[in-house]
């Protein structure tokens, strides 16, 4: 009796899973949101942010229905590409602009932390299941993916740059920066499309939404 019960608990989890997903994102980002907006809390959900960004990883890969060896691939290839870009840019400024890293997205190589791969990754594979939805085109859904991005980017700047995330030179955005974020996430989208077998995803959808309000609320407040 005791072992039927299991499986149906965990027949009932599995059926449940997205929803179960969307709503821990939902209530960490909550928390994170609120923790920042409290000066006598903010410097310590501040230095939480790669544990966040650890934590969203690990939810958007529990999010695929099937996690295949394609999917893995592409995983692998962002990170590379992306953490070989931030490498470039902060130590040359030829890709992005002159920044570099703040205190707050925790441990770095060569001056990059090490999670930034991963929220490439992850910002990625958001955008991208918010244009399946539209059933477009391959290259018109990554250009369409790659403005998304860089529509988030122009919100999440001011907002990385008073939470120490990263700086720019004189704290001024360069418009390069965003030109670079577009054609570096068109060529990933394009890349994902033809290494990629997941689609529309509600969890990774949602997730996309969420971000995008949580720094909307930070650059807002």
């Amino acid at each position: 009796m005791f072992s039927i019960k299991v499986n149906e608990l965990k027949q009932y989890l599995l059926k449940q899973k997205n929803t179960i997903l969307i709503a821990v994102l939902i209530i960490f980002y909550s928390v994170g949101t609120v923790g920042t907006q409290l000066p006598a809390h903010r410097a310590f959900f501040l230095g939480l942010s790669d544990f966040n960004l650890l934590l969203t990883f690990v939810i958007a890969l529990l999010a695929f229905e099937k996690l295949n060896l394609k999917e893995i691939f592409f995983l692998v290839i962002c990170y590379l590409a992306t953490m070989s870009a931030e490498w470039i840019g902060t130590s040359t400024g030829l890709l992005f602009g002159s920044y570099f890293y703040g205190q707050n997205l925790g441990e770095t190589v060569v001056g990059v932390p090490l999670v930034i791969g991963l929220n490439w990754w992850i910002l990625i594979i958001a955008a991208s299941s918010i244009t399946d939805y539209f059933k477009l085109k391959p290259l018109v859904s990554a250009l369409v993916g790659a403005l998304l991005m860089t529509l988030l980017d122009v919100i999440m700047e001011p907002v990385a740059i008073k939470s120490d995330f990263w700086h720019w030179e004189n704290e001024q955005i360069p418009m390069y920066n965003y030109v670079c974020w577009f054609l570096l996430t068109f060529i990933l989208l394009v890349i994902k499309e033809k290494v990629s077998v997941s689609k529309a995803n509600k969890v990774h959808s949602a997730l996309f939404l969420i971000i995008t309000l949580f720094f909307i609320i930070q650059l807002l407040f």
